[in-house]
């Protein structure tokens, strides 16, 4: 069997910004909560058997406590954040488990998800549907793939090399060092793609690099600069790698027995129906008719 986790998250922005404008029966915008089901009901239809989807039930996460500029909800239109909750309700109606974080970020989910269905002997792939880079970090070899359903790119563990010139290892050492504008950290002065893969790639974590560049034993420019900005940043680097590292202890199923699409629940019609979308309620009784 295959595993497809979705990150919920990033499909709820997704589908608001690229989605027409829809209101449900009382009048409230679900134009991004119906782009997402219609998604979702796109994949079962194409052969998904298991599937999840992890949700930020809330922005913040402990990661607010570790660093003060941490990404927050500051900023998220007021019409986007009320179809949250609403999509997580909508998506277990539809029958799909909806992995809900509030400690943690919709990313640990997926790392912990992807974590615990590769453990299954029973599963062949584990596809991360998710363009976010810091789930490059849970990529296993082919087994284990990250997978851009928007831009249909698939990344195995020599595509993550290809593209950051690390392997899946390394990461959150590499998001450390560059820094990730998106989760609101800056990286180390100095530091850019180019010589964090060139150092990482011979290194592998940033506690193996020396801190005197005369030690290292790869070639970048202004080596002694870099060498020096991390030997003064050693602690902000770690902390920054803390942040970058996703848990895979997240609460996430059970097993992948749990995430079995076994069709609609019975209130998803009237959710469908308040939503002003009766089509997407006949759509998934005639995939489970199918199945």
């Amino acid at each position: 069997m295959n595993v497809h986790l979705v990150d919920g998250t990033y499909e709820l922005f997704r589908h608001y910004y690229g989605a027409p404008r829809s209101q449900s029966v009382d009048g409230m915008e679900v134009g991004a909560i119906r782009g997402v089901l219609g998604s979702m009901l796109g994949m079962l239809g194409d052969g998904t058997t298991h599937i999840a989807v992890a949700t930020d039930h809330v922005i913040e996460s402990f990661r607010n406590s570790l660093w003060r500029g941490y990404k927050t909800g500051e900023g998220i239109e007021p019409e986007l954040w009320a179809q949250f909750h609403p999509l997580e309700d909508a998506l277990e109606a539809m029958g799909i488990t909806v992995m809900r974080m509030i400690d943690f970020e919709a990313d640990d989910a997926l790392a912990a998800g992807a974590a615990k269905a590769a453990a299954d002997p029973r599963v062949s792939r584990v596809f991360i549907c998710t363009p976010d880079k810091d789930l490059a970090q849970s990529v296993v070899d082919s087994r284990v793939v990250q997978f851009d359903r928007r831009a249909r790119v698939m990344r195995d563990a020599d595509g993550v090399r290809t593209k950051f010139g690390v392997p899946p290892a390394s990461i959150p050492d590499y998001l450390a060092l560059t820094g990730d504008s998106a989760d609101g950290y800056p990286g180390l002065p100095g530091w850019g793609a180019k010589s964090a893969a060139a150092v990482l790639a011979h290194y592998g974590t940033i506690e193996q690099i020396p801190d005197d560049h005369r030690q290292w034993a790869v070639q970048v420019r202004s080596a002694a600069h870099l060498a020096a900005t991390l030997a003064e940043y050693r602690a902000q680097a770690n902390l920054f790698k803390e942040l970058a590292t996703l848990r895979l202890d997240a609460p996430v199923f059970t097993s992948v027995d749990a995430i079995r699409w076994t069709g609609p629940q019975a209130n998803f019609p009237n959710v469908c129906e308040r939503l002003g979308a009766k089509n997407l309620a006949l759509r998934a009784a005639a995939i489970r008719g199918a199945a």
